[in-house]
Formats: structure tokens, sequence, C-alpha cells
């Protein structure tokens, strides 16, 4: 009854204060803004900037290069050559710091030296500077710099995507460009991607005049809630269906001063008469999909477009077929080519074998779906520029053939798309690419916080309780931090610090979908568990040394003592340690680097051990002393451990159901805790509690908690008195 009394209790505790749960989140971006703007006022410096001068420039580019005079007003120093007596402007160098400062992992920009021509393409790209912790003694500097080769020769004018490398050879032509990314390093080389675009974009507009640069994912999307049910002349009404016609006068002028003027002899007699009517729309658009297709069509179009893609559709009536004599279904055809602000998008028969609600008097045109994949970055918001190439030919041994270009635009009504807004950058894409791997960390938080709300539950049972823990222990490493690389690290403080002192946005965490997500839950625990739900069921170098304890513990392998006292002492290196990278973050990024690699997270979970010996030797070292003290580093010299501590102050629960008995005189959960986060007095101190839950089930256990086994025996040793008289009574008659 005491136990129920104590679990009813507890349950009610929590939901007096579930409203704390609603705020929770809100309260600790306050409280990060707060912190980081007190260490941005402490330690402001400088924030940074540009290294090259003439000199160093001069290195850069040598003769017969020239280096021009540094831009009064933009940072960029122009690069000329000689051309027999002019020395034109051939391209123009920056470095991507002073344009584009975009925060790493670290806190602290890439720096690019970028060398863009005239033409808009990428003459030279290096690395200058950079601190990101997979690219210092991890990984090593050279998969970056073959990252970075590969911009050489790329275009302004093209997509560039970081994925396979599909198209790495069709680089002045082709609309989109894949390249390859480095694994274990997504989100840095999107960052540095994103850097080198955004620097490059500011130059480009500024001094090329382009209109065409653009960032591909700041772009508008379709409304699919949109549908309103028309007909073909009520689309066209509504501007969802551009007819335009083009007349044999309009051909005859286009070749008029050329070698296939006069060659179409009916066009030239018939000069008002229809050479082509062209007709466009967004296939992919509710109010025109659902209306031209069936909804067999209509889903079928769907299932052969990936997220993002369009489905764009053509229909032409008249003497002049759109698609050709030699089109192949599937293909890119030859005589219709779209543009969007300059920019060549690629299209592709979607080969889609359908039926189509045509008007009769277009019941016998020509007509095509086309695809325009989402890498290519086509923005519905924006006009289409659709170019129908006319070729005609003179002579009959070797004719001479010249083509032209008649053009057409289209516009989608803006009621049908959704405008892009500011916040659309590149991280969202780390988002879309990862959406599942963040829907299984959503579903084990869910877990793991039903567990913790359960707890008495769950530890009901010692073998249920052994069981769970050691099968998300084991989720924590493989998944969260092997696979999905979600360690929180000491990198991310410092970071915060760094970027808030530069006066810098923290948009820079939002490409690592990962450990915003773990940030965000840890952050909400605070509040109700305390420190120990991130260190004790969520840190994969954790966990790591918990399965080496549970897995050399058949091997009875003698276990370091150590005093209460002594484990006082040690317990406050780890603040120690915090303290010393946080002031270093503050004056020195070098230093930085050197001091966060007390963490053996990036050689034991990031890289896998993969790295010189002397990281590995220190991770392995850390994992072999959890198996003689019990999670040694993550007690004593983790210094995010020490930050979790420091901000697990804020929990607004005691959560760990304890008995008047605990401390006085029972010590049986104090002498059982590995963590020796119990102090004598019987509570628990949840600064150092790892929420292993052993107490509890000890707590709940007839045969462990010494008081429940009191209450137990005394329980037993009370006689019914009514029965042994009733017992007496009975007797004789028996006899």
């Amino acid at each position: 009854m005491q136990l129920l009394s104590l679990g009813t209790s507890w349950r009610g505790r929590v939901a007096a204060r579930a409203g704390l749960m609603r705020t929770a989140c809100s309260w600790w971006m306050a409280l990060v803004a707060v912190l980081a703007g007190w260490a941005g006022l402490l330690c402001a410096t400088p924030a940074h900037a540009g290294v090259m001068n003439r000199e160093l420039m001069e290195k850069a580019f040598p003769s017969p290069l020239i280096v021009g005079e540094k831009d009064r007003d933009l940072p960029v120093w122009p690069i000329l050559k000689q051309d027999a007596t002019s020395t034109p402007v051939i391209a123009y160098v920056f470095e991507s710091i002073d344009l584009a400062p975009i925060p790493g992992f670290s806190g602290t920009p890439y720096n690019l030296l970028v060398a863009i021509t005239t033409k808009g393409e990428f003459m030279d790209v290096r690395v200058l500077s950079q601190h990101e912790p997979v690219f210092l003694d991890g990984l090593g500097e050279g998969p970056m710099h073959r990252f970075v080769d590969q911009y050489k020769g790329l275009s302004l004018k093209q997509n560039i995507k970081i994925g396979s490398n599909l198209n790495s050879g069709g680089k002045a032509g082709s609309a989109n460009v894949y390249i390859d990314g480095v694994a274990k390093a997504t989100a840095s080389v999107r960052i540095l991607n994103q850097s080198l675009l955004a620097a490059s974009l500011k130059v480009a507009r500024a001094k090329m005049g382009y209109a065409e640069g653009r960032d591909p994912d700041l772009v508008a999307h379709l409304r699919p809630d949109v549908f309103e049910s028309m007909g073909w002349d009520e689309m066209v009404k509504a501007g969802l269906i551009t007819r335009k016609t083009f007349r044999n006068r309009d051909v005859e002028a286009a070749f008029k001063g050329t070698v296939g003027e006069g060659l179409d002899e009916q066009g030239t007699r018939h000069g008002d008469d229809s050479f082509v009517d062209v007709y466009f729309a967004y296939l992919n658009v509710p109010s025109v999909g659902r209306n031209l297709l069936t909804p067999a069509g209509w889903k079928f179009m769907q299932s052969r477009l990936e997220e993002g893609d369009h489905a764009l559709l053509l229909v032409a009536s008249g003497r002049y077929s759109m698609l050709g004599e030699d089109f192949v279904r599937g293909a890119v055809p030859d005589r219709l080519t779209l543009q969007q602000q300059n920019l060549p998008l690629e299209i592709r028969d979607l080969d889609l074998d359908v039926d189509l609600k045509l008007p009769p008097s277009l019941r016998a045109a020509e007509w095509r779906a086309f695809r325009v994949i989402a890498p290519a970055g086509l923005d519905p918001a924006q006009a289409l520029n659709f170019n129908l190439h006319v070729t005609r030919s003179k002579g009959q041994i070797y004719p001479e053939r010249v083509t032209k270009t008649l053009g057409f635009d289209a516009q989608l009504p803006a009621k049908y798309f959704e405008a892009a807004s500011s916040n659309d950058k590149t991280w969202r894409t780390s988002w879309r690419t990862r959406v599942g791997e963040v829907a299984l960390l959503a579903i084990g938080l869910g877990v793991l916080a039903w567990a913790l709300r359960n707890q008495l539950w769950l530890s009901q049972n010692s073998r249920r309780l052994a069981f769970f823990r050691t099968g998300y222990l084991l989720f924590t490493v493989a998944f969260i931090g092997w696979y999905a690389q979600g360690q929180l690290s000491i990198v991310n403080i410092t970071a915060l610090v760094q970027a808030v002192m530069a006066g810098r946005n923290l948009d820079f965490f939002l490409y690592d979908p990962m450990t915003v997500s773990l940030w965000a839950f840890v952050a909400i625990t605070f509040f109700v568990w305390g420190r120990g739900t991130f260190c004790g069921w969520l840190c994969p170098f954790g966990a790591l040394q918990e399965l080496v304890s549970k897995v050399v513990k058949p091997l009875r392998l003698p276990q370091w003592r150590i005093s209460e006292r002594a484990d006082a002492q040690l317990k406050k290196i780890k603040y120690a340690v915090l303290a010393a990278i946080v002031v270093t973050a503050c004056v020195s990024v070098p230093w930085t680097d050197r001091l966060v690699e007390v963490e053996p997270f990036k050689t034991s979970i990031t890289l896998v051990f993969a790295r010189d010996w002397p990281f590995v030797a220190w991770a392995g070292g850390l994992l072999a002393l959890s198996a003689f003290v019990y999670k040694g580093y993550c007690r004593y010299l983790c210094p995010l451990g020490a930050g979790m501590a420091i901000f697990g102050r804020l929990r607004r629960f005691d959560w760990i159901a304890r008995r008047t008995e605990c401390g006085t005189p029972c010590q049986r959960c104090r002498n059982d805790c590995a963590y020796k986060a119990i102090p004598k007095s019987g509570g628990i101190n949840y600064n150092e509690c790892f929420q292993c839950l052993d107490c509890v089930a000890i707590f709940q256990s007839e045969q462990l908690c010494v008081p429940l086994i009191a209450m137990n025996r005394k329980a037993a040793r009370q006689i019914p008195i009514a029965a042994a008289v009733e017992k007496e009574t009975v007797a004789p008659v028996q006899g």
C-alpha cells in the first residue's frame, strides 16, 4: 500500500506540473540567449576578416596574371591578363569570410579563396582556414581538399548539388551538376558549399550583373491543397493554361536575311496561317492535373514524381512538330528547351501513358508531359521561358543549316503556389534528406520518455529493466552514434560561444538535424528529469562505456574502490575542464580545437576509431578504464557532462521515489549505486545521477529493499487473535 501510495503521489506531482512542459522549450531558448549574450560581452573580440594582402595575392596568382587594385566598396580583387595591347579583367578573387561568414560546427566560418571568371565559372577554389572538428585530426584535410577541387570549371549558372556524381562531365551545358560529398562530414561540406555559393553569387551580382544567380533552395512550392473543378476553357481563363500561336510570317521574319529565308513555300504563300499552336500547363498543379487526368491517371503520375519534381504539360497543334520525327520517349527533346532567369533547366519526357482530357479541337494534337527534377531548382513563382527551335537547311550534298528560336513565356498564378521564405536555406535540404532518420530518432525519444514516465512499472521486474536498458544502449550506440552521427559534444557549446562573439546567427546548427533534435529533447528533459536523461541514456560514448562494463562483468575484474571523499573531489575535475574550454573559446580558436580533444567522441563515435594512434589510444584507454572504474570518464572528466549537470539544476521534480527509512538507517541503495549519486542521507543527487533506475528497482523489490523486507516480516509476525480462538474451539470437535 505504501508503494502504491508513493507511485500515485509521484504521478500526481507530475500531472500537477505538466504545464511546465509546454513552456520548457521557450525557457531553454531564453536561457541560451542570455548565457550566449553574457559570454559575448565577456569575450568580445573583433569578427573574423580576410587575411589576403597584395603580396599574398600575387603569390597565389603569379605572372602572366596581374592582380589589380582591391575594390573599395566590395572586398574583391580583379585579376587581369595581358591580351595584345589591352589588359582585360578575366576574373575576380575574394575571400568567402568577407562576404558569407557562415559558421561551421566550431562556430568559426570557413575561409575560402575563390576566383570566378567574368563568365561566372569557378577558376580556382582553395581553403585558407577551417576549424571543422571532423577535418581537424579526424578525417584530415585531404577529403575536404578533394571536395573543393570539384568546383573548378563549374558555373554559377548551374545548380550545384551535393550527391552522387551523376553529371560530372556535363559542365558547360548542363543545368544540374552533382558533386561527391564526404562521408561522415555531410553537414560540414554542406556549410562549405553554402559559404562558397553565397559569397560567389554576391560578387557575381555586383560585378557581372547576374540576375541569373540565385539560391536554388529559395524557391516557391506548389500548394497541394488548392483545387477547383474546371474545364479547359476555364483553366485558360484562370491562367493555368498558357497558349502561344506562331504564324508562318513570324517564322519567316525569324529567318529573314539568312540562307533559310524563303525556303518554306507554304509559309510564304500563307503568312497568316498557323505554323504551330503551343499550350503549356503545370500538370502537377491539382487544379490542372486532376481536371485533365482521370483519378487513376493522376495517381499514376504522382507515383512517377519524386518530392519537388515538376510535371510540365506541352500540347502542340499545327504544321510543325515540337518533338520531331527522331524523338524517343523518355528522352530530352531536341526542339524544345526551357530556361528560367537565363538558367537552363533540363526537361525530360515523363513517358506518361495515360488518357488526357483535351477539347475536341486538340484531339489530334501531339502532347507530352516533361519532368523537371527537384535539384534543378525550378521556381513556380518565376516565369518559365520556353524556346522552340526551328532548323532549315539549304543545299543537297553539304547543306548549310541555320536554326532560329521561337520563344514564349508562361507564368503560374500566385494562388497556386506558396512563395519562398527567407528561412528556406540549404539546411532544409539536410532535413529533407534525413527525414527517415529524424523520424526514427523521434520514435526512440518517445519510447525513452514513456519509460521514464513509467519508471515504477519498468523497474518492477529486474530482468525487464535490464533487457530494456541494454537494448536502448545498443540503439544509442549503433543508431544515434555510429549510423546517424548524433553524438552531442562540447564543440556545440564552444561553437555557440564563438558565433555569438562574432555576432553571427545560429543557423549553422540546423545543418545537422540529429543534433538539433537531440538538443531540443534534452533541453526539455532538463526541467523534468535533469541531467541524467542524456548522460545515462542518449550519449553514445557513455552507452559504449556501460556496454563494455556489462561485457567484462563475467570476467570478475577487480574494481578500483574510490572513497566517497576522493570521488567527490574527482567529480570537480570535469567542471574545471569545462571552464578551461569555454574561456579558451573566447580567446583562441586553435587552442579550443586542441582542448576539445579531451572528448573521445570524435574518435570513437564519429570516425569509429579510424584515426591517428594517439587519439585512438586515448579513446581506447578511457573505454578500458570503464572496465575498472564504472563510467569513469563520464563521472570525472567529461566537460559536456559538467555542462549538462549545470543545466540539470533546472529540474523541477524529485521524480525518484524514496522512503523515510532511506538513509536512516538503510544504506542499501547508496552502497549499490555505481555512480555514487546517493549520499548518506538517502536522497538522490540528481546532478550526478545517470538514471539507471537500479535504485528504483531496489525500492520495489521485496527481496532487496531492507525497509520493505522489514515491513513484510512485521506483518507476518502479527497473529490474528480471532482466528487463533476459532482454531482452539474447533480442535476438540475434530478429536
